[in-house]
């Protein structure tokens, strides 16, 4: 009982910032009905009034709000509580260039068979491979378009619609914006970039019990997490074990005291600041990697840490609830490039614990 009334009470009165605006066309001034609000990576969102206002209640920490609306380019803008003019936000949005709509393409490389081709790999390579991933369904594949260059030997692929993709394991409806989607086969190097907003499911209790224990299992030892720890000073107690990688050589030395002033700062706001000088080997020691991630990277089946890289192109910043900027600045390889959006989880995600 004492257990339940404290969890009660975190949730409760854990605290949140309030975020309103409104939403106008910028060559009109008029306000625009049903536009799309959210923070990106998250399951908060709401649209427009008559008026184009909006209001959002949000946790304390960072997030990415984005507007879109049919006909107009996405408008994203960083924000937390202490955000300029966080409760009167005035948002004009630009209509489309449809010149750009219009031009004829006589000569294209876009494979008309591109789901039938290219699918699975596509799915793999988006979505991932992982045992939560198998469990993930695109609703609408008809949407992509699967674009292969064979003199640059590289595969693009673009959506004309939000892609909605279902995920069984941990019970989320995800709608994901592609801006770019690009593998380029002479180095095996896949980029992607694009704007997910997760929706929860909704089952029975025997599907609820089971999304929340896959979602602690992906949540444990996942970005969200470290991030999440590096910004508590609680790396050590959840498993994590840190070396600097030696850009030359590429042999690795341990980081003793991974809170050194020398790459970690608190800021005014309570904001962490990491700046590693180039590479950063993650070990994560509570979890074993899966099986098919060690066939497929002939690895030992006996390997029980889970080991990734982070390569550091200039400093981030980590806010309360684990989201960093910018993360265009960090490249994350080995385990975490293994775990995709299938195993993503929203900012908003708490374990139960």
């Amino acid at each position: 009982m004492t257990l339940i009334a404290w969890f009660f009470f975190g949730h409760v009165f854990a605290q949140t910032f309030t975020v309103t605006g409104k939403i106008t066309d910028k060559a009109t001034g008029n306000p625009l009905q049903g536009a799309s609000v959210f923070c990106q990576n998250t399951t908060f969102g709401t649209a427009t009034g008559a008026a184009g206002d909006f209001i959002l209640y949000l946790p304390n920490g960072g997030y990415d709000l984005v507007i879109s609306f049919s006909g107009f380019e996405t408008y994203s803008q960083r924000i937390n509580a202490s955000t300029e003019n966080i409760n009167s936000l005035a948002i004009a949005l630009k209509q489309k260039d449809k010149s750009l709509e219009e031009v004829s393409i006589t000569v294209t490389n876009e494979v008309k068979d591109g789901w039938v081709k290219y699918g699975e790999f596509f799915k793999d390579q988006f979505i991932g491979m992982t045992e939560n991933s198998q469990k993930c369904v695109i609703e609408n594949p008809d949407a992509l378009k699967f674009f292969f260059s064979k003199k640059k030997n590289r595969l693009k692929v673009s959506s004309k619609e939000d892609i909605r993709i279902t995920n069984k394991a941990l019970g989320y409806t995800i709608r994901y914006q592609l801006d770019s989607f690009i593998h380029e086969y002479g180095t095996g190097l896949t980029q992607t970039t694009g704007i997910p907003f997760f929706e929860e499911l909704h089952g029975s209790e025997e599907d609820s019990l089971a999304w929340e224990k896959n979602r602690e299992k992906a949540y444990y030892g996942s970005v969200l997490h470290f991030m999440r720890c590096y910004y508590d000073s609680t790396l050590g107690e959840n498993g994590y074990k840190l070396e600097l990688v030696n850009s030359g050589s590429g042999k690795t030395r341990g980081v003793n005291n991974p809170y050194d002033s020398s790459f970690f700062q608190v800021a005014d706001n309570n904001d962490v600041e990491l700046n590693f000088p180039g590479k950063l080997r993650v070990a994560y020691k509570e979890e074993k990697p899966e099986a098919k991630y060690l066939t497929l990277n002939k690895l030992s089946p006996g390997t029980t840490i889970q080991i990734s890289i982070v390569d550091f192109a200039d400093a981030i910043t980590i806010e309360q609830n684990g989201y960093f900027y910018d993360q265009k600045d960090i490249l994350s390889l080995g385990y975490w490039s293994w775990e995709k959006l299938g195993d993503f989880l929203p900012y908003n995600y708490e374990p139960r614990q």
